[in-house]
């Protein structure tokens, strides 16, 4: 019971066994339709969950530097898990030519799984009220809206790991939520040793190391508070163990603030060192100066 509390709970001093709050909340609270289940089935080729799942933002474009520190990733990751059979790999890309770039390397040790909408004959693609649009197409993809539903909860089946790498922007909400879910279906299904060991991988390519982590920008976003003047510059590509649950800046110290969070910050009367510490005085005489007076009149 210890063991089981510990692993639900997790551990909230301790970065990567922080307690999975967003991955049991959906566990619980989410599920795929009738429609989109038969669509990840049919994905699954009627075999078992894939042991791990890529997911590269890659915004159009085409970075061979993306790919190649993914591979590597997956590779690492493969390698950890000493499977006995071949591993299964999702895929999960806003960018469809990605797959057919890396799979064939793929498929040298490990079975590539990936959900084409354009060959699904089910329900979902024959509805007329499901196309492709044009809003935000070089954020999202070409893709119609629900393939993501689809690519969600296909990506979440995974057993052991989630990766994401990206040409720009690393640790996506998206690869987030996928990795929280997966994290909790393992837990729920019992299996202690995989639940335990579950990761969730960042794959950084060297451009995005040069400034280190510069651009790894957004609000809670899992490498923004590791990307400010203190952070390490021009590193090679890295696969880095990334926390399920990120830690915000009341969670603890933050390694390095950007300068654009640490302005943020002010407006809220928080002012940042470099090092992320602030000064707990000046923040109590800053929301005191902000509190309205009330005045009472007894009323006789």
């Amino acid at each position: 019971m210890r063991i089981a509390a510990s692993n639900l709970f997790g551990k909230p001093d301790d970065l990567h066994h922080r307690p999975n709050v967003f991955g049991e909340l959906m566990r619980l609270l989410i599920f795929p339709s009738e429609n989109i289940q038969h669509a990840v089935n049919w994905a699954l080729r009627s075999g078992a969950d894939p042991d791990i799942a890529l997911h590269m933002r890659m915004l159009m474009n085409r970075s061979i530097r993306a790919v190649q520190a993914a591979f590597s990733c997956i590779r690492k990751s493969v390698e950890s898990l000493k499977l006995i059979s071949k591993p299964r790999i999702i895929l999960v890309s806003d960018n469809p030519s990605l797959v057919r770039d890396i799979a064939p390397d793929l498929n040298q040790f490990a079975e590539v799984l990936h959900f084409d909408f354009k060959h699904f004959k089910g329900n979902i693609s024959g509805n007329s009220n499901f196309h492709t649009v044009d809003f935000r197409t070089k954020d999202w993809g070409t893709a119609p809206r629900w393939v993501a539903f689809v690519d969600f909860f296909l990506a979440s089946r995974a057993k052991h790991a989630v990766i994401s790498g990206a040409h720009r922007r690393v640790g996506t909400t998206f690869a987030q939520l996928v990795a929280a879910l997966a994290a909790a279906n393992n837990l729920e299904e019992e299996r202690s040793s995989a639940g335990s060991n579950f990761t969730f991988l960042s794959s950084f390519q060297s451009n995005l190391l040069r400034e280190g982590l510069k651009n790894q920008i957004g609000w809670g976003h899992v490498w923004n508070r590791f990307a400010g003047t203190l952070s390490c510059h021009n590193q090679s590509r890295q696969c880095a163990r990334t926390p399920i649950l990120p830690p915000a800046w009341w969670d603890g110290l933050w390694q390095s603030p950007i300068p654009r969070d640490v302005n943020r910050m002010e407006a809220y009367g928080i002012h940042l060192s470099g090092f992320g510490t602030f000064d707990d005085n000046q923040l109590h005489s800053f929301c005191s100066t902000r509190k309205k007076p009330v005045l009472t009149i007894p009323l006789i």
